[in-house]
């Protein structure tokens, strides 16, 4: 420990208030609206309240929101109201801690809160112990923390935009493709479509008796299906290697290939190409087309039925040009899917770098 660090808890060097006070009245968010509505989770800031009563003063900050329940962290240096009373509002000590330091320091912190719901702040987060130096050395880390997290921070926003943009890239390459055609056909022409319907519960397994069954899109991964939901001795709709599937209801549209033969469920329908088809051009065609496929809103799923499916329109080219075209599509989907993983590689190198960085401040090695 470097000289002049001293061992403190948490509740020492921050004081808690509860945010009672600072309780928005209503949820009628507007972005037009002054002053933001926050949660200590992922989300942050909710909304904008127009609301001009309990909003936290100003000389009062900056603080730290700490989720109750989670131990989620935020840093607020601006004028906000909350959400709910399900959180703790963080000052630093005057004179002996810094609030920026502190939330950095914070964010170094391992804590388990699963499996137990209750408020964590006064029964055990605020009894950690903390190394913690003198505030002009508090000062000085952070401004390097802030330094470091600033060129941190642009180069994820670079590698996202990268990510985006190589996903973007073959998306707009795909609807380029299928624009235009001398021919046209509809879906029910071309292949054979088989609506999904679910066997009786009495008929599962996790065994792996009898066929594989699949519910839905929650299978799905990339192009060709995961696990199945569960396995039934009783087949009543069934698909085969190489069938494409579509999800049909909440959210219509997601397709992908099974891989063998399996039971569908009535989340699902089955397209199998007929004569003088590549299924993998149907399967491309569906693709560029997912956000044009909406089903009819029922009154519980949005929808999709097998007659609707039946009348989609594709192009349909000879089939050699067909061939073509999925050859042109396979490689650059190849392509992308190799800039993701670099992208997303990236991105995951760089938390890991902000990790270190993080763990070397708060070991008083910066």
């Amino acid at each position: 420990m470097k000289t002049n660090w001293q061992i403190k808890k948490l509740g020492e060097v921050l004081e808690y208030e509860q945010p009672t006070s600072y309780i928005v009245s209503s949820k009628n968010y507007r972005d037009d609206y002054e002053t933001p509505v926050l949660t200590a989770g992922k989300s942050f800031i909710l909304g904008k309240t127009k609301e001009k009563n309990g909003i936290f003063p100003k000389d009062k900050l900056p603080v730290i929101i700490f989720d109750d329940f989670t131990t989620a962290t935020k840093f607020v240096d601006f004028l906000f109201k909350v959400k709910s009373s399900a959180m703790k509002i963080l000052h630093p000590v005057k004179n002996i801690s810094d609030a920026k330091f502190l939330f950095y320091l914070i964010q170094n912190i391992s804590f388990d809160h699963t499996g137990i719901h209750k408020r964590y702040w006064i029964s055990e987060y605020s009894k950690i112990e903390i190394l913690l130096p003198p505030l002009p050395e508090q000062h000085r880390i952070v401004k390097i923390l802030d330094e470091v997290f600033e060129k941190i921070a642009k180069a994820k926003e670079n590698a996202e935009k990268n990510l985006q943009n190589a996903k973007d890239l073959f998306e707009s390459y795909l609807q380029s493709v299928f624009f235009v055609s001398s021919d046209v056909k509809k879906i029910g022409d071309i292949c054979k479509v088989i609506a999904g319907q679910s066997p009786e519960g009495k008929f599962y397994n996790k065994s792996g008796e009898g066929m594989p069954f699949y519910q839905g899109k929650k299978e799905f991964r990339e192009k060709y299906i995961g696990a199945p939901t569960t396995w039934t001795t009783d087949i009543t709709k069934e698909a085969q290697n190489g069938d494409i599937l579509m999800s049909v209801r909440a959210p219509v549209g997601p397709i992908n290939f099974a891989t063998e033969k399996i039971c569908v469920g009535r989340g699902l329908a089955a397209i199998r190409a007929g004569k003088d088809v590549d299924k993998n051009f149907v399967f491309y065609n569906l693709l560029s087309k997912q956000k044009e496929i909406v089903g009819n809103v029922g009154a519980v799923f949005a929808s999709i039925n097998k007659a609707d499916i039946e009348n989609i329109d594709i192009p349909f080219p000879p089939l050699s040009q067909q061939h073509k075209i999925v050859a042109k599509l396979d490689a650059l989907s190849e392509q992308t899917k190799k800039l993701e993983s670099i992208y997303k590689q990236k991105l995951a190198d760089l938390e890991e770098l902000k990790k270190s960085v993080l763990k070397s401040a708060f070991a008083g090695k910066l």
